[in-house]
């Protein structure tokens, strides 16, 4: 299974994961959402949003980005506010 056999994950997303050492969906998920987006965005793409941290969550929980709980979405949106200050 490749990246982009995950869900949310396309082209581009695979594409900026293997930029920062992330080959693997085991890799992934090691990592963990929140530090594989915080290493996309301090080398590859400064601007990666929100629904990008959201489809990286949901690509480790084999969900649609749109299936998180409402608990999981509250708590990567502080993360996410926090990283702003």
């Amino acid at each position: 299974m490749g990246l982009t056999d995950l869900p949310n994950v396309g082209g581009v997303l695979a594409g900026n994961l293997d930029a920062v050492g992330v080959h693997t969906p085991e890799q992934l998920r090691r990592l963990g959402a929140r530090d594989a987006f915080i290493r996309i965005r301090a080398t590859v793409d400064s601007g990666a949003c929100l629904h990008m941290l959201y489809g990286l969550q949901g690509a480790i929980e084999g969900v649609p980005d749109s299936q998180l709980s409402d608990a999981t979405k509250d708590n990567l949106r502080c993360f996410y506010r926090d990283l702003q200050v």
